[in-house]
């Protein structure tokens, strides 16, 4: 993991796993870790961008499809559309509702808890389009950011990181 301070503006210290992503063995030690403990899952949600990568990684290595949460204006046809704010602004994410059957147990995986802004409006967006989340697993979580107890108000979901900072 490198550390880039004052990205991307002034404050925010950014936390990039590219490094990682370029490792096979711990791409795949990681992806392997992420799921472990919770239990039975149809799919795994991956929230744009990093979390394409981790998701993907993970969902292939359990034998499941991944479900890509995409920033706002990437999808076409009929979405759901969940605002949130960030550390330094606001976005959206979309996903089409009819990509999993309703009912479909289903765990988010992203690269970072910082504030939960991000996984809370993609939790939301589960919730809307009628799929059960079973869990929430990152890589790192940022304790002092308070992201952790964002989500507890909203799911009974077990959240999981593999590194807290």
């Amino acid at each position: 993991m490198t550390e880039t301070p004052d990205f991307p503006q002034p404050g925010i210290l950014f936390r990039d796993l590219s490094g990682l992503f370029a490792d096979g063995p711990s791409l795949r030690a990681v992806a392997g870790a992420l799921l472990d403990g919770f239990g039975e899952m149809d799919a795994v949600v991956g929230v744009e961008a990093r979390g394409f990568v981790l998701g993907t990684a993970a969902a292939v290595n359990a034998g499941l499809g991944m479900l890509a949460v995409r920033k706002a204006g990437k999808l076409p046809g009929d979405v759901l559309t969940e605002s949130y704010d960030l550390e330094y602004g606001t976005a959206a994410l979309q996903v089409h509702p009819d990509t999993l059957p309703a009912g479909s147990r289903v765990v988010i995986v992203d690269d970072v808890l910082a504030t939960g802004g991000t996984l809370a409006a993609t939790l939301r967006l589960m919730e809307r389009a009628g799929w059960r989340v079973v869990g929430i697993a990152v890589v790192i979580e940022l304790v002092d950011l308070g992201g952790r107890a964002a989500l507890e108000a909203l799911t009974d979901a077990p959240i999981e990181a593999l590194l807290t900072l």
